[in-house]
């Protein structure tokens, strides 16, 4: 079914007022969906071609939901861990310091002291590993730089965005399992779901191949324009396979994670088990965020009316997710904003329009 006129007005505001160059929106309720739209040009380019519904984006931060946060909810179903457990339990480089006695699930809640950032990727030259070995030497210099960072360690911590916590528990997941992220999420997650396609990898394809890729920007670090390369620096420097950023996907792909865990939510069949799905999306004391997913907090990206039982998540490069177990509603927004720069923040106002038009529009379905 396509948008609603409501919906179709604000995506084509979106675009009159430059919030991104283009975007796929893709809405499912009750297990049908209702909207799966394209709108727009994959980039402000001369001839650019339009987006399609298959277009693939650069997902950023909805790695940490889809890859990072549903790799260890599999693993504490495996009785592979717990997250009351250290990292040092883990990370034997970790042993003495302060970072070593952070709980994997202060990491989850962005409670455990870390700082937001740090520009990692400065130290290397723009050159990438992509062999294995390469990229385990790469993991454990950044590791050593993490070591050195700041944490605070104050008795009641405050809730601080950290993509650092979610670099360590991507190490966590690879020296638990021998794989990379990328090897053990395609396995036990994405092959199971038939969510495809989700990737990691730096995509350096030539010709039309690339036409499937929506880019970012030009990238001062790596001396070019970016497309089918992971946008977030300290991710490519990684091999482009972080816990944090790394993987790319279309919407509809997306849509068969998001669905997994609706489904564990309220307990159909799923490879998510729903007394876990349920912990890891309650919101944790002191913070609007659960052990991995975001709440609706005011003002929040989902806008006025999604339930309280919703969770969801934001990427910087444009994307978004937010699901509505009460309503068995689940919206996936993906755009590349950060084209042709970063600093267009003009989507953390089109975001909550575009969801309470979503919401306003339920009664309309049938």
């Amino acid at each position: 079914m396509d948008a609603t006129d409501s919906i179709s007005r604000i995506l084509r505001e979106g675009l009159r007022t430059r919030v991104f160059p283009g975007a796929v929106l893709f809405v499912r309720h009750k297990g049908q969906i209702r909207v799966h739209r394209a709108i727009g040009q994959i980039s402000s380019l001369p001839d650019s071609p339009p987006v399609q519904t298959d277009t693939i984006y650069d997902l950023a931060s909805l790695t940490k939901p889809l890859v990072t946060v549903s790799s260890l909810l599999l693993l504490v179903y495996a009785g592979k861990l717990e997250l009351s457990q250290t990292l040092d339990t883990f990370l034997e480089e970790t042993k003495g310091a302060p970072l070593g006695q952070i709980a994997l699930g202060a990491l989850l809640s962005h409670q455990s002291g870390l700082p937001a950032w740090h520009p990692f990727y400065q130290s290397f030259p723009p050159v990438f590993p992509a062999e294995s070995e390469f990229r385990q030497h790469r993991n454990q210099d950044v590791l050593a730089m993490i070591l050195k960072e700041p944490i605070d360690q104050s008795p009641l911590k405050r809730s601080v965005y950290s993509d650092l916590g979610y670099m360590l528990l991507g190490f966590v997941i690879e020296r638990m399992t021998s794989q990379s992220l990328a090897e053990f999420s395609q396995k036990q997650i994405f092959k199971p779901l038939e969510a495809a396609p989700l990737t990691f990898g730096m995509h350096y394809s030539q010709g039309n191949a690339l036409d499937k890729f929506a880019p970012s920007e030009e990238d001062p670090w790596r001396g070019r324009f970016l497309q089918g390369e992971v946008h977030d620096e300290n991710a490519a420097a990684l091999g482009g396979i972080a816990g944090h950023a790394g993987l790319f996907g279309t919407a509809q792909a997306v849509g068969q994670v998001t669905k997994a865990w609706l489904d564990g939510y309220t307990g159909k069949p799923s490879i998510f088990r729903q007394d876990l799905v349920r912990q890891f999306v309650q919101a944790q004391p002191g913070t609007s965020w659960g052990l991995g997913w975001d709440t609706p907090s005011p003002p929040s990206s989902s806008g006025q009316w999604f339930s309280r039982e919703s969770f969801g998540h934001l990427g910087f490069t444009g994307t978004s997710i937010w699901i509505d177990p009460f309503r068995e509603l689940e919206v996936i927004f993906l755009s590349n904003r950060v084209h042709p720069t970063r600093d267009n923040q003009a989507i953390k106002t089109f975001r909550p329009h575009l969801h309470d038009a979503i919401i306003q529009d339920l009664e309309k379905w049938p």
